[in-house]
């Protein structure tokens, strides 16, 4: 039960005021000792709070599932081991798992479709697709369209002309690129809508994991372009859902 519910059902005598200040115990936020679980957020951000799987055991993961499936909230994990979800998939048989990008997903509310127009995501070329599908499936998950246009990178640019009313269809562009990087300011030079550089660390030696990728979108000549931190798909899906849920 969200605050929304809680509040209309005092209103109308369907729960009594001590009942409610019990089921607020826990709000804003719930102490777990090892996780502190804001469960406040979706009120503040229009979304629940999101799991970062890595680096947290199986036994802290369930807990905090746990938990927001008590909430009745919508849970989305990033960077999620596979053998993380089998686990969770015993306990909640509607989680859902994205293995290419390891997304976890468990729906208890319908997702809303609130974006204003249509996110697409690019990548410069297959490599960067598990970045890109964090992003991807992000996005989607947050109450957005989302088309991908995949392997498009300025190597063989007549591939990424070849999808320009895809891309000319964006309200907003999500564009991610390793090697060296050049993608975004290919792209931004062609669209007048925001765009989103996601540097992946693939490349070779000279890549440095990402960091010559990242300094190009940086120090990029096209305008309109933000940059978030190599590989992190899931702060580009969550940066352009915020965009396009603008009025």
């Amino acid at each position: 039960m969200d605050l929304r519910e809680l509040l209309e059902e005092v209103k109308n005598n369907k729960l009594d005021i001590d009942s409610a200040l019990d089921k607020l115990k826990d709000f804003p936020s719930e102490d777990l000792g090892y996780a502190n679980i804001d469960h406040h957020r979706q009120i503040r951000n229009g979304y629940p709070e999101v799991i970062y799987c890595e680096g947290k055991s199986d036994e802290h993961i369930l807990g905090i599932i746990d938990k927001m499936n008590q909430k009745k909230s919508n849970i989305l994990g990033t960077r999620c081991r596979k053998e993380t979800y089998d686990k969770i998939k015993e306990i909640y048989p509607d989680a859902e798992y994205e293995e290419l990008s390891k997304i976890l997903k468990i729906q208890n509310q319908d997702i809303i479709n609130l974006g204003k127009g249509k996110i697409v995501v690019v990548t410069g070329g297959t490599s960067d697709i598990p970045v890109a599908d964090e992003a991807y499936y992000t996005a989607q998950f947050l109450g957005n369209k989302v088309e991908r246009v995949y392997d498009v990178g300025v190597a063989g640019i007549h591939r990424l002309l070849n999808k320009r009313d895809i891309i000319n269809s964006a309200r907003v562009i999500i564009a991610v690129a390793g090697m060296e990087g050049a993608l975004p300011s290919v792209v931004g030079g062609l669209v007048d809508v925001p765009v989103i550089a996601v540097p992946t660390s693939v490349g070779y030696g000279a890549n440095f994991g990402g960091l010559s990728a990242l300094l190009t979108m940086l120090n990029s000549c096209a305008s309109g372009i933000s940059v978030v931190n190599i590989d992190n798909g899931f702060g580009a899906g969550y940066l352009a859902s915020m965009i396009n849920k603008l009025d």
